[in-house]
């Protein structure tokens, strides 16, 4: 999709997510003005698990966590609550340690909601460059298990290839041999073991993060010892796993309750 074909695609989600008429709560949990999430709860008393949802955009301003909205919609639908983040990106304050403190502070902003949440097991999804960030806070003691959608993986591989018209170089703002310690604190691979069980989603027809990204976090993974899948979807692309009208996310959200049994 060209970015004006994005717009349109957020668009109809965010309409499908309206046409629901669940209206999640947004809370601060920083003092930035992109230190936000919006928590969504399903119906019942709880207490409910919760998925914690990080968008991607290549780490740039111009995409927000209404990227997810559709997505927590749904889950809500399924019992899940949802803590839609929003963190500083590219352009408004963002990068390497930043952005990952942002998303570190937003999981242990939860105690303090007061809501009735399952808090001990919380499965991060995150799509894209959300799915790096996801396996960079995989650590989190309140974190049971990591969904990678089209995920960033390798981080060095991303800069090098110039994933993203560069994107990676920019988040990080420099090439991996000019700042070796910021890609030792953002790229995934080097973060192994995650010590959480990983599911790895990626479409083969995906042309903005290629399969080889999954790929190679999966093997390596593996050979670090961790319980790590690989869902390799052929003919999916990069956003048909954030719709929640396509069959590929259905088979994800299928998924989730298996991670923290």
């Amino acid at each position: 999709m060209a970015l004006p074909d994005v717009v349109a695609f957020v668009g109809e989600l965010t309409e499908w997510a309206a046409a629901t008429g669940r209206v999640p709560a947004p809370h601060a949990y920083g003092a930035d003005p992109e230190q936000v999430a919006d928590l969504l709860l399903p119906e019942g008393d709880g207490p409910h698990p919760l998925v914690l949802l990080l968008h991607g955009g290549f780490w740039r301003t111009r995409f927000t966590r209404v990227l997810m909205t559709a997505l927590a919609a749904d889950l809500a639908a399924r019992g899940w609550a949802t803590w839609n983040v929003e963190y500083r990106r590219t352009g408004s304050g963002g990068g390497v340690p930043q952005t990952l403190d942002d998303v570190r502070a937003a999981i242990r902003a939860l105690p303090r909601l007061n809501a009735a949440l399952e808090l001990s097991r919380i499965v991060v999804v995150g799509h894209s460059a959300g799915g790096q960030l996801g396996l960079c806070v995989a650590d989190e003691p309140s974190v049971a298990a990591v969904v990678s959608l089209a995920g960033v993986c390798d981080l060095r591989s991303a800069a090098a290839e110039q994933l993203g018209e560069g994107a990676a170089v920019q988040f990080i703002g420099a090439m991996p041999a000019e700042r070796p310690d910021a890609y030792a604190l953002a790229d995934p691979l080097g973060l192994l073991p995650s010590g959480v069980d990983v599911l790895l989603v990626h479409g083969d027809a995906d042309l903005r993060v290629p399969v080889s990204q999954s790929r190679r976090y999966a093997q390596a993974a593996r050979a670090a010892g961790d319980r790590c899948e690989l869902l390799e979807l052929a003919g999916v692309d990069h956003f048909a796993l954030i719709d929640p009208r396509t069959p590929a996310w259905a088979r994800v959200a299928a998924r989730l309750g298996a991670l923290i049994a």
